[in-house]
């Protein structure tokens, strides 16, 4: 059997409603796509071959899905206030984007973003990766922690809390650390500012970690959770290809942390991303990125041409 999210953890009596792809498109046939194609080929990340049927079929009736949440809570927050003879705003609704690196939870989070924000009752849709809690690499070299930067001990857990917290609070303006991919590294004094979004997606390789004991996680905040799913072997493929297109691309720019690799050969190449994958994504993915799979919401599980064939859905 195929290592797939149902094959592996899933059993008959699951919390999940499972869908195959025909039947998940089918949910929202009379939902108009609010993109242009032209708008969909810009959301694609490197290697993802994101196209308009893609964006139809699957995205839309999950982007509608998520819109009844918000909307749902909206309403929720106005009768309990209206109960305890309150007035307040209402709070922004918070999704988690998690998954392995090179599965394509970037792209997932940028194009839910733009669909949800053409809804007229969710126009303000925030999206922060958890990348800008990274240590600084300053930090990480003097923790030896370098060569783990992605795993759950590399980021300042407290202040994506604190975050995620004040955001969740109604607070009117939170700011965030910016990262660059440029210097792989934290920009000292520039940040991200977030000002009372109706919606704040939040994109990370362990924004589902639980919590540890008598502690809260990020996690506990959120009203929705997405976990991009694929098989190991397709992950691994796809690092590979990313690998090779950021050589022939950012890699060339000699500011980039990774300017060193720009002129390897194609071979050269894919051996030294096999060996990053090995020995830093694929234990990271194995330890820490995929026990958390069975804890969100909703399980999007991938073929090997980046398409979803499968979609799970937490039972309420």
């Amino acid at each position: 059997m195929p290592e797939s999210a149902h094959s592996t953890g899933f059993a008959q009596f699951s919390p999940f409603h499972e869908f195959d792809r025909a039947r998940w498109a089918a949910l929202a046939p009379t939902t108009p796509l609010p993109l242009q194609e032209t708008e969909i080929v810009q959301l694609r990340g490197l290697g993802n071959p994101l196209d308009l049927r893609e964006v139809t079929e699957v995205y839309l009736p999950l982007a509608r899905l998520l819109n009844l949440y918000a909307t749902s809570a909206q309403q929720l927050h106005r009768s309990t206030t209206d109960f305890l003879g309150e007035r307040s705003k209402s709070t922004p609704f918070v999704i988690g984007v998690a998954g392995s690196v090179a599965v394509g939870k970037s792209t997932t989070a940028r194009l839910l973003r733009e669909l949800l924000a053409r809804w007229a009752d969710t126009p303000r849709v925030e999206l922060v990766t958890t990348d800008g809690f990274l240590l600084p690499n300053r930090e990480l070299e003097r923790r030896g922690l370098m060569q783990r930067k992605g795993f759950p001990e590399s980021y300042d857990r407290r202040a994506l809390l604190r975050f995620v917290s004040a955001v969740k609070s109604g607070n009117p303006e939170v700011r965030a650390p910016f990262y660059s991919h440029l210097s792989y590294d934290i920009v000292p004094e520039a940040q991200i500012v977030v000002r009372q979004p109706d919606i704040l997606i939040v994109e990370g390789l362990n924004v589902l970690q639980p919590p540890g004991a008598n502690r809260l996680a990020v996690s506990d905040l959120f009203d929705f959770s997405i976990y991009v799913d694929a098989r190991t072997s397709d992950i691994a493929t796809w690092y590979e290809t990313r690998f090779l297109a950021l050589q022939q691309g950012a890699f060339a720019n000699p500011k980039s942390y990774f300017h060193r690799y720009a002129s390897l050969s194609e071979t050269e190449a894919r051996a030294t991303a096999r060996s990053i994958w090995n020995s830093i994504n694929l234990p990271n993915l194995i330890e820490n990125v995929r026990p958390t799979r069975g804890r969100a919401t909703l399980v999007l599980q991938k073929d090997a041409d980046h398409t979803v064939n499968k979609v799970l859905l937490r039972k309420l």
